[in-house]
């Protein structure tokens, strides 16, 4: 990776783009995971619609993990000349108080990283990599341009809620299965999905502003685009159930813009209702 990111992009971008095309056709259990959300989720399309959908969500996936190198090693200019901010970093929303940014589990996630780091420092939740030497790279990549707080899962919400009180935004990543606990069985493309309510219950407890923000692929290979949406007004008000549903909405949205770069190999519906079979 940290050879390949001296590459122009669009070389990069297009090898990344034939090693996706091969590992759809390798890597059987991920595409049969991609397929059936797939299915789930766009029951309207035809097979062979949703197979397309599938393959190309793995050359964009694929693309994204090796175009990592650039976001690790690049130097910021470079960085700035490639990442488009929409229309930009919501520096006075966080100075303002306490701030969520809610960013949805999109290939491109780091590059949203990335365009905040540039600016300001943040706080997230971490999850371990399983080799060592990944793991170490990816923190690096990560805190590189701002001292950034990476906690446990296993450590809940308070280092969360004290990083938000001091004024660190927490860039947070909600759409997930992560099991039955601490979430509720909120439709997602009309699917029941385990999906955590810790969104608008932080939000509640904090006071902290919303700003969704979603990383895309720029056309031609040009970059990439970060998009800071308004913050969300009144959210999330008093139902925590209709506040998780309302993020799911959106969510739904963001992916029908882009639907191949959605984190479609992940089990999102892992966790069934009570008496439901596993759906993979």
């Amino acid at each position: 990776m940290w050879l390949l990111h001296f590459l122009p992009l669009p070389l990069l971008g297009r090898f990344g783009e034939a090693v996706g095309a091969l590992l759809f056709i390798l890597i059987r259990k991920r595409r049969h995971i991609a397929l059936t959300n797939l299915r789930l989720c766009f029951p309207e399309r035809s097979e062979a619609e949703r197979l397309a959908l599938a393959r190309r969500h793995f050359q964009m996936y694929v693309r994204s993990v090796l175009e990592r190198g650039i976001l690790w090693w690049s130097s910021a200019a470079r960085l700035r000349r490639l990442i488009q901010v929409e229309p930009g970093v919501p520096l006075a929303t966080i100075a303002a108080g306490p701030t969520i940014l809610m960013c949805p589990h999109f290939v491109n996630l780091d590059v949203a990283g990335v365009a905040v780091m540039l600016e300001t420092s943040l706080c997230s939740i971490y999850t371990r990599q399983s080799n060592a030497v990944f793991d170490q790279a990816l923190r690096r990549g990560r805190s590189r341009f701002r001292p950034v707080k990476l906690f446990a899962r296993a450590e809940g919400v308070k280092p969360i809620i004290r990083a938000l009180r001091e004024g660190i935004p927490f860039f947070m990543l909600p759409d997930m299965d992560f099991g039955a606990k601490d979430a509720e069985f909120i439709p997602f493309f009309g699917v029941p999905a385990a999906t955590l309510t810790a969104l608008p219950r932080i939000a509640a407890s904090t006071g902290a502003r919303v700003v969704p923000v979603i990383a895309t692929m720029l056309p031609n290979y040009r970059g990439w685009k970060v998009c800071f949406h308004p913050p969300w007004e009144s959210y999330p008000g008093d139902d925590m159930t209709a506040a998780t549903r309302a993020m799911n909405a959106f969510i739904e949205s963001e992916v029908l813009k882009a639907p191949a770069e959605y984190f479609w190999a992940h089990k999102r519906f892992k966790t069934r209702p009570p008496g439901q079979d596993s759906v993979y």
